[in-house]
């Protein structure tokens, strides 16, 4: 996978865990202290946006996930 293949694939995960939890953006953002405008980006598969491993570590918190589930990166398919 690419750079950019596993930043679109995290974004997918993050989304796929955060409506598993019934979670807003907002909630997220606001559960993981990150800023609402990241949380975007990050879900955007079009923005590539970096995050670094501190964000990682309080997504997956906030997630109720491990480290590992939101950075399983599967194959995507076009």
């Amino acid at each position: 996978m690419t750079y950019s293949e596993k930043l679109i694939a995290l974004g997918l995960n993050i989304a796929y865990y955060r409506k598993l939890r019934l979670m807003t953006q907002e909630k997220l953002a606001e559960k993981a202290d990150i800023s609402i405008s990241t949380i975007r980006k990050l879900e955007n598969p079009n923005l590539f946006t970096g995050v670094t491993f501190d964000k990682i570590c309080r997504l997956a918190q906030a997630l109720e996930i491990t480290e590992s589930q939101l950075l399983d990166f599967r194959k995507l398919t076009k």
